[in-house]
């Protein structure tokens, strides 16, 4: 008789809440039982409320049961669950699951179906077909298909992929680089570690890629230090692609060269801005720089560089592998593809939704989060990081996309949703975005570096009532200052959150009107 295989993820949330133990305690009691048993550690499938979420290998396809504890694997065995049988924790074929079934992966399409580190599981699902045909073609034709597909930055500034692309090629040097800014900081964002934990081969053949399309030789994943696993997971799937050619001096006996390395950041927010990242790779206290020369043209020691987050690098294999025109199929407007969308906070489903742009936030928080974990009314949603606007419910029904949400003063940012219910007071919200801005501060600009400071003592009069009115519009003054003058993105986003606290929550700060005078 065959072996079952039995899927338990290797993905730090999984991780979090005991997967070792349930693999160990699945892996025990098949042997204690004398039945053959093989457990495969995948990533996760995103379903973060369910895990750890074990599957089984059935002749219909797999059968998902969660969340499992150690606790609960005896019963599971005595229920016959390796034969797909029913249970308390059981959901049925896993690609029927709803929150599962009505998404459009593409960049996540892999994820928790593979093993991680299994070259023969990533080809087997069309991995390094995207690296392959980039090899049969001009630099050029590469860099057009990317422009074509429409893909834009998918860190937050949401630039034009290609046009990156095109100036580093078109730049002259003996050294050109590639470099995936992996420091993914922002609250309730985790798109990036679930790739590097669970398809990093993806992320390697992307950055290839962009390295034969550009005429870059070596590449650089910058790797938060709090993620200890995915930086492991990193450099084992980089000695294996090393070892069976899809990295190193001859690049699939094409004789185009492409190295690859991980550096691990020191906890610095700053450092997700490009620049200051660049600076903390050459060994420098992040500090970001002034902007001309772009980093493309002199970025890393003094080269044309590449910079990427890793979702915008993922996103790249499956253009290449089906076409521009596949890709640029999905979404709106100048949104095109789409977007790992990570649901956090107050959320009773939380985890990882892929869909196309277009997609509002209501269908998000209660199609697939489900409204609130406390149960009660949201009353407001943060996108983009903590550097994001907070959104109120009469704009939860805007398309995600970057324009419809630059219109109202909001951003996408990296995808991240976190929300609040009706108990959270969106002064004290604000207050922290200002707080978290002025301990983050790189401090070589002083909109930035003073700002911040100044902006939580205004707030802190605000909330304590003292000449109220006049202190409004000195905050809005002030934010005004921060997002014209700012040197990068840290200081100039600070004042959204802040900014659409009061507008849309006025009363949280002692108002009874909105306060919508412009600064």
């Amino acid at each position: 008789m065959s072996a079952v295989t039995v899927y338990v993820p290797r993905d730090s949330a999984a991780l979090a809440v005991g997967a070792d133990r349930v693999a160990r305690r699945i892996a025990d009691e098949a042997a204690v039982r004398g039945i053959a048993l093989q457990v495969v550690r995948n990533g996760s499938r995103g379903l973060l409320w369910l895990e750890t979420l074990v599957e089984v290998a059935t002749p219909e396809g797999r059968v998902a049961y969660g969340p499992v504890t150690a606790a609960d694997v005896a019963g599971l065995f005595d229920a016959g669950f390796l034969g797909g049988a029913p249970h308390a924790l059981g959901h049925g074929p896993t690609e029927a699951i709803p929150y599962l079934k009505s998404q459009q992966r593409l960049t996540f399409a892999r994820m928790g179906i593979t093993d991680p580190l299994s070259l023969a599981d990533y080809q087997a699902h069309d991995g390094f077909a995207g690296l392959r045909r980039a090899l049969a073609l001009a630099p050029t034709d590469v860099v057009q298909q990317v422009l074509d597909a429409g893909l834009r930055g998918r860190g937050g500034a949401a630039f034009p992929a290609g046009i990156k692309w095109k100036t580093v090629l078109a730049t002259e040097a003996p050294q050109k680089y590639v470099v995936c800014n992996a420091d993914e900081g922002d609250s309730g964002t985790f798109s990036d570690r679930m790739t590097m934990e669970g398809d990093p081969f993806m992320l390697i053949e992307g950055m290839a890629i962009a390295g034969i399309a550009t005429g870059a030789s070596h590449g650089y994943i910058y790797v938060r230090s709090e993620y200890p696993h995915a930086i492991a997971t990193l450099n084992q799937a980089i000695a294996l692609a090393e070892a069976a050619g899809f990295l190193g001096a001859d690049v699939l006996g094409s004789g185009r060269r492409f190295t690859l390395e991980v550096r691990k950041g020191a906890g610095s927010y700053v450092c997700g801005e490009e620049t200051a990242l660049l600076e903390s790779i050459e060994g420098r206290r992040g500090v970001v720089r002034a902007k001309p020369p772009l980093p493309a043209i002199t970025g890393l020691f003094g080269r044309p560089t590449l910079i990427h987050n890793v979702i915008t690098l993922a996103s790249v294999p499956l253009i290449l592998a089906r076409g521009a025109d596949f890709y640029r199929d999905y979404g709106t407007g100048r949104s095109r593809g789409t977007l790992p969308i990570q649901l956090a906070g107050n959320i009773r489903r939380g985890g990882l939704v892929e869909r196309a742009f277009g997609i509002t936030m209501r269908e998000l928080l209660y199609d697939y989060g489900g409204g609130s974990a406390s149960g009660r009314p949201i009353k407001a949603v943060q996108v983009g990081g903590p550097l994001g606007a907070y959104l109120p419910e009469s704009q939860w029904d805007l398309p995600l996309d970057y324009e419809a949400y630059a219109a109202v003063g909001g951003t996408v940012g990296h995808g991240g949703i976190v929300v609040h219910d009706d108990t959270a007071d969106l002064s004290k919200l604000a207050r922290y975005a200002m707080e978290f801005c002025a301990i983050e501060s790189c401090g070589k600009c002083t909109p930035c570096r003073i700002g911040a400071v100044r902006g939580v003592e205004v707030i802190d009069k605000i909330r304590a009532n003292q000449n109220r009115p006049q202190q409004v519009l000195l905050l809005r003054d002030l934010c005004n200052t921060m997002v014209h003058g700012s040197l990068c993105a840290m200081g100039g986003m600070t004042p959204f959150p802040v900014l659409s606290a009061l507008d849309h929550f006025p009363q949280d700060f002692g108002l009874v009107e909105p306060d919508r005078q412009a600064a």
